[in-house]
């Protein structure tokens, strides 16, 4: 009898995380713990834990949500800053996947490529390429849950400058920082106005010469503490489990009624924030000029500084901001549309990110691809058409975190109610096809906008919109029952074929 191995066996799982960050690693926490006996593996394309807190390595980079609601539920954040680095950050996630025994099932240098369901088989087959030594293999698995968040890893957007190359010094993105980049006593640009641009100023401003913020548009940016008082006060006195707890409602409570107020009351908003704005800058600054956006709160993010740096940053004069247009690089600098020159010997380029949803992983179902936008989400979690595929997006207008942990306990339920049924294969199906649908992230900053028409769909009602209401996604998530009208379960051939043979 011959048993050497079978050269064209591949490895079986029951479940394929994609992403060791700290989406992914959640997914694995909770999937570990509700289905212990399920077999599966975290898919890393990097070569270490933490995703975003690994990959970014700029000056100050920390988070713009506070950890007690950007954190886990199941892990209590005892760090006295709410507001933290991402040092701290990563330490977090690191030692989550410690603690669970989770880093033992991550695999790092594994990038998916391609993944192509077979309805026959109740499997997906997943072409894998190992970064560091370019070698491909392959694996299937009954289910694949993509925790990579939607940007690339690999390349960080920048638009075309005219006369790039004439710039004699560094031009570099926060995405790709140079560990080697010293800009002590030196005059810098930073290009951009959103989160990491406000990031980037004060913490550059404590060493460079001077630091000039260049925006296109003015954002919305409010000064948070750093430390929260309440919830530390909280953990002191009830400790750690019930202490965080009670931070943590109290800060999703006061996310979700800041959201509110601004989208409801916008001109209110507006003054509100500009009066906030006005406070922390010195007298007679021209705050309409450059921190007072076209747009309402909330058509893009706001952008949170702890303890005001940036303002303070601009109020000692270690830091400036200019509201103009660039019309070329200079070999000294930038020449702006107003015909200023505004010179550097660093610029950096915070200019966002590339859209990339899923990874840039190439999806079929039965040998035909999957096209986004022909598909539809189901519960923020899943797309119309396409078997057995979860994935894990966050919220944009609160911390992102929240809608992991429903979506990944979400997930965890709708395998028990597989189990219970008998069934391999699950499916959402749009029952109305002339239901009206929107962009998947409905959101107006530019980073989404650019790439908007290759994303999938939303639709008009629940379960095929992706709510961005944290006490909604309770009620539809973790307290409504797992199967509706939307989602079409199933055995496949080989389930059934198996449960008739002979024993």
């Amino acid at each position: 009898m011959d048993t050497s191995p079978d050269p064209d066996a591949v490895e079986d799982l029951d479940v394929l995380v994609i992403g060791a960050g700290i989406s992914g690693i959640g997914a694995a926490r909770y999937l570990k713990r509700a289905h212990p006996r399920r077999t599966f593996a975290v898919l890393e394309a990097r070569g270490a834990i933490g995703g975003t807190w690994d990959l970014f390595r700029f000056p100050g980079i920390r988070s713009d949500s506070d950890l007690h609601t950007f954190g886990y539920e199941f892990k209590p954040w005892l760090d006295e800053h709410a507001i933290a680095d991402g040092d701290a950050i990563l330490r977090y996630v690191r030692e989550t996947a410690a603690e669970n025994g989770i880093d033992g099932r991550i695999r790092f240098h594994h990038r998916v490529l391609t993944a192509a369901w077979s309805s026959a088989t109740a499997r997906w087959r997943v072409e894998v390429e190992r970064t560091d030594t370019g070698e491909r293999t392959a694996l299937t698995c009954n289910w694949l849950f993509c925790a990579g968040g939607y940007y690339r890893y690999d390349e960080g957007y920048t638009p075309h400058f005219e006369g790039r190359e004439r710039f004699a010094g560094p031009v570099v993105h926060p995405q790709h920082w140079p560990e080697d980049l010293d800009t002590t006593g030196r005059r810098v640009l930073v290009i951009g106005s959103g989160a990491t641009a406000v990031t980037l100023v004060p913490a550059l401003a404590r060493t460079a010469a001077h630091v000039t913020m260049l925006q296109r548009t003015p954002s919305y940016i409010m000064p948070v503490p750093s430390k929260d008082g309440f919830a530390n006060l909280a953990l002191k006195v009830l400790g750690q489990e019930r202490g965080y707890r009670l931070a943590r409602r109290k800060n999703i409570a006061q996310q979700l009624a800041i959201w509110r107020f601004c989208r409801r009351f916008p001109r209110a908003a507006r003054r509100l924030i500009r009066a906030i704005t006005v406070k922390q800058l010195p007298a007679g600054y021209p705050v309409d000029e450059h921190f007072n956006p076209p747009y309402s709160p909330w058509d893009q993010r706001l952008c949170v500084v702890p303890d005001g740096d940036l303002f303070r940053s601009i109020g000692s004069g270690a830091a400036s901001v200019v509201t103009d247009r660039i019309t070329t690089f200079t070999e000294r600098g930038v020449l702006l549309l107003s015909g200023r020159e505004l010179e550097a010997d660093v610029i950096v380029t915070a200019t966002g990110l590339n859209v990339q949803a899923f990874g840039g992983v190439e999806l079929s179902v039965d040998g035909e691809p999957v096209r986004l936008p022909d598909t539809v989400t189901y519960k923020g979690m899943m797309l119309s058409g396409v078997p057995n595929l979860a994935y894990a997006v966050g919220y944009t207008n609160s911390s992102w975190t929240l809608k992991i942990g429903l979506l990944c306990e979400h997930f965890c339920r709708l395998l028990a109610v597989m189990d219970a049924g008998g069934h391999d294969t699950c499916v959402p199906v749009v029952g109305d096809p002339a239901m009206p649908t929107r962009p998947f992230l409905d959101f107006g900053a530019g980073y989404v906008r650019r790439v908007v028409d290759r994303l999938p769909r939303q639709g008009d009602r629940a379960p095929w919109s992706t709510s961005t209401d944290y006490h909604a996604d309770v009620e539809l998530l973790r307290r409504l029952p797992v199967r509706d009208d939307g989602l079409r379960m199933s055995a496949s051939t080989a389930a059934s074929s198996a449960v008739d043979a002979p024993r």
